[in-house]
């Protein structure tokens, strides 16, 4: 039994690792193309972690967590709307408080933009350690539900996670950031993935009944931020041609969620 636990720690922090070095490395081989090509290619990334990140929640996380649940099902129906409203009145504050600062400091955006240029490179990185720190958390539960879940959870992660990366890798560099310090700190700030995993595994192993919600709680982000914070970059294009092309590969994330089975 010991050394089953123990390979499964494995494969959770293998997959950590790797998520964190594609999604940095391609996130970073990204921005050495040329701005116009990026600025071309980086919606149908979006479209595609869309796809993804729907395709994880639909086909597979909540499906599982209804049936670890049992006879909870308005349980995981409640943790599922209280997720999605509380992720709604985060974004609400976080945008309220950045509003509220800059109407109250407008000097700040002129006499102090260096300053501040740095500031806003820190911040980044404290929040993206973060996310990184509940992705792990998320990884590793899936996986102590069921190892094809983990695998498409970690896939869903990856597939947001590059085009979040690359929004980082821009805001560092617009503050004053070089690529390869933006790069190093990135790295770093990718363990966070693999604590946030390890302890995950240790603690929710002792507390399985908790697993079903925080398989909602995963889905619940997942559908949140494609729906409220991806989709709505998308909607600058309404030509019949991007819309096919945005809804193909929309359906091609929700294909390849479709082509693993979690039993």
């Amino acid at each position: 039994m010991d050394v089953v636990v123990t390979s499964s720690l494995a494969w959770v922090l293998s997959v950590c690792l790797l998520g964190s070095l594609i999604s940095i490395g391609t996130a970073g081989a990204y921005l050495l193309l040329p701005k116009l090509l990026r600025d071309k290619t980086l919606d149908y990334l979006i479209c595609f972690a869309i796809g993804m990140l729907l395709g994880a929640s639909f086909l597979h996380l909540l499906p599982e967590a209804i049936e670890q649940a049992g006879d909870s099902v308005n349980g995981i129906m409640r943790v599922a709307v209280s997720a999605i409203l509380a992720f709604f009145i985060l974004e609400k504050g976080l945008i309220w408080r950045h509003h509220h600062h800059n109407e109250s400091h407008p000097e700040s955006l002129q006499a102090d933009e260096i300053e501040s240029g740095e500031h806003a490179g820190s911040l980044i990185l404290i929040g993206d350690s973060v996310h990184n720190f509940l992705d792990g958390i998320l990884i590793a539960s899936a996986f102590l539900a069921d190892f094809s879940l983990g695998i498409v959870t970690a896939l869903a992660v990856i597939a947001h996670e590059i085009p979040q990366e690359l929004g980082d890798f821009a805001i560092l560099i617009k503050s004053g950031y070089s690529r390869s310090r933006a790069l190093f700190y990135n790295l770093l700030t990718s363990v966070a993935m693999i604590i946030g995993a390890t302890l995950a595994w240790f603690w929710l192993s002792e507390f399985s009944n908790f697993i079903p919600y925080l398989l909602t709680f995963t889905a619940a982000s997942f559908i949140y931020v494609a729906v409220s914070d991806l989709m709505p970059t998308l909607n600058s294009k309404i030509g019949l041609s991007a819309t096919t092309i945005q809804l193909t590969l929309i359906g091609l994330g929700l294909a390849l969620n479709g082509l693993v089975h979690t039993h």
